[in-house]
């Protein structure tokens, strides 16, 4: 009777430790991607860049070093023009690297160009500043292993 009891004992045991160590894994390969994403706010950084009626500050979303999501915030453009140059250029950014966002060469939208313009030079300028920041980053990697 004892023998059953310590060797149910051991058996909870190790099930309790493997659904412990399992949900570990799962929080620290969950915390990699978190790290690997980057969102860059261009309106502080192109707060010069004008479309038709004034800055169109956006949020870009990198992940993994490719181009999720573009956010368009509030500005005053006019709806029906920036919808136009949203659909139009947007699309040729969204899941390219930063690399190949960066020599591309995007089309504008006929009838928006000046918020396409503005969108186009907006994005180019936060691609610039998600370049910057991961060259510091090595950098910072490189002194340190060189310090060791």
């Amino acid at each position: 009777m004892k023998k059953t009891i310590i060797i149910a004992a051991i058996m909870l045991l190790v099930a309790g430790t493997a659904s412990l160590d399992a949900r570990t894994k799962k929080k620290s390969s969950t915390q990699k991607a978190a790290s690997t994403t980057q969102v860059i706010y261009t309106g502080d950084i192109a707060k010069k860049v004008i479309g038709y009626n004034g800055p169109i500050p956006l949020n870009i979303t990198i992940k993994n070093g490719v181009i999720e999501n573009i956010e368009v915030l509030e500005n005053q453009e006019s709806p029906g023009y920036l919808k136009r140059a949203t659909a139009k250029v947007l699309p040729q950014y969204i899941g390219k690297t930063v690399a190949e966002a960066k020599k591309l060469k995007a089309d504008v939208a006929t009838g928006a160009t000046y918020s396409s313009e503005a969108i186009i030079k907006n994005i180019q300028m936060g691609l610039e500043q998600a370049k910057s920041t991961s060259t510091s980053k090595k950098k910072a990697t490189t002194k340190k292993s060189k310090r060791r």
